[in-house]
């Protein structure tokens, strides 16, 4: 493969497939080729996207219905055609299969993406390629839907309105960010091991999920960060602030006010490695113009006008906060969003920023694109 693979994925606006193309952006630039249900319903537009990939991630799939019947025959045609297409345009390449820890038990689901990936590994063994069964435990991350995705999403978003998480079914559930899988799928887009490779996640008690959740919403309701020296609880604070974006911004911190001037409070958070700085930016100039993928990062213009835009990836849709120093406002910058901050006043605008980790030039985390 050439240092920037061409690399198919299907169900591409779908969570994992949505996290596997910032995976992908943030190594090599660009974008997938995407493979939606408007390729799958047309075999020759199906053919004409495969034709010259190098790889494919299969993340098209199924996981609820109405009717269980749709679930059963769906996730099996959707390889078939798949497997059929590949054979049409004679590209005989690698397939990473993204399936899950479900396909070992006899859910309906489970054995719907078992066949799933007995029909793409029967392809394999007859054309001579790799196909890699990817078992995947209960993702999470920014961006999933509640009642749908996962538990966590859906705990989240119960806490981002102002609920709580309902514990219903108290029980061990393996949990992995979506990111360190987007991760190890591109790796074996990248060098197929065929076979079956099954990701392990952290093993979690949905009581014990919730609390954690609960605890970093009350902090977080008021600017405070959790402990982020913890990757599982840097994943989970993420996520849950994803679904805070942007009702919840920006947080007006309470000034302290006495005869010695004004005291504004633009971080506090429990353990970890943190870069906190501040930088004025000229009338007319902008930024930023970058995204993350882990960090977390928070804006406080402390004087001067300004605005701060955001748009997440693969969208066009630019949100945008008017800020200034008359009125302290934390905007803290979600993952996978491209941010910028512009001054738009004709004073210098200074502007405090914080960082959970210290900027790293090796593994910077900081991806450089235009809002």
């Amino acid at each position: 493969m050439s240092d920037r693979p061409r690399i198919a994925v299907t169900g591409p606006d779908g969570f994992v497939a949505w996290h596997v193309r910032c995976a992908a952006r943030a190594r090599w630039g660009g974008d997938l080729v995407g493979i939606g249900p408007d390729e799958f319903a047309a075999p020759g537009t199906l053919d004409a996207a495969l034709a010259g990939v190098d790889a494919v991630i299969h993340l098209a799939g199924v996981n609820r219905a109405a009717d269980p019947a749709e679930i059963e025959r769906t996730n099996p045609w959707l390889a078939a055609q798949l497997v059929a297409s590949l054979r049409r345009v004679d590209r005989a390449v690698p397939v990473v299969y993204g399936n899950s820890i479900h396909a070992l038990g006899d859910t309906v689901f489970g054995v719907s993406k078992r066949r799933a990936a007995e029909i793409l590994g029967t392809w394999g063994d007859e054309v001579g390629v790799p196909v890699v069964d990817v078992l995947m435990p209960n993702l999470f991350g920014e961006h999933g839907l509640p009642n749908y995705n996962s538990v966590v999403a859906t705990f989240c978003h119960a806490l981002a309105a102002g609920g709580q998480p309902a514990v219903v079914d108290d029980k061990e559930l393996p949990l992995l960010h979506v990111g360190t899988a987007a991760d190890r799928l591109l790796d074996l887009a990248r060098s197929p091991e065929p076979g079956q490779v099954v990701l392990q996640g952290r093993s979690t008690w949905v009581s014990e999920l919730a609390g954690q959740l609960c605890a970093i919403a009350a902090d977080y309701r008021t600017g405070r960060l959790p402990d982020l020296s913890d990757p599982f609880t840097k994943a989970l604070f993420n996520t849950y602030r994803s679904a805070t974006f942007p009702a919840h911004f920006p947080i007006h911190p309470t000034p302290a006010d006495d005869p010695r001037g004004r005291l504004v409070e633009a971080v506090k958070g429990l353990g970890g490695q943190a870069q906190v700085f501040y930088s004025t930016t000229n009338p007319g100039f902008t930024r930023g113009q970058h995204w993350h993928r882990h960090k977390v990062e928070r804006f406080l213009v402390l004087s001067g006008s300004g605005e701060i835009r955001l748009r997440k990836l693969f969208t066009d849709e630019v949100v945008a906060f008017p800020v200034s120093g008359d009125v302290p406002a934390i905007v803290d910058m979600p993952t996978g969003w491209v941010h910028a901050i512009s001054n738009t006043g004709t004073d210098d605008l200074v502007t405090l920023f914080f960082a959970d980790e210290v900027y790293d030039p090796a593994n910077p985390d900081t991806i450089p694109e235009d809002v």
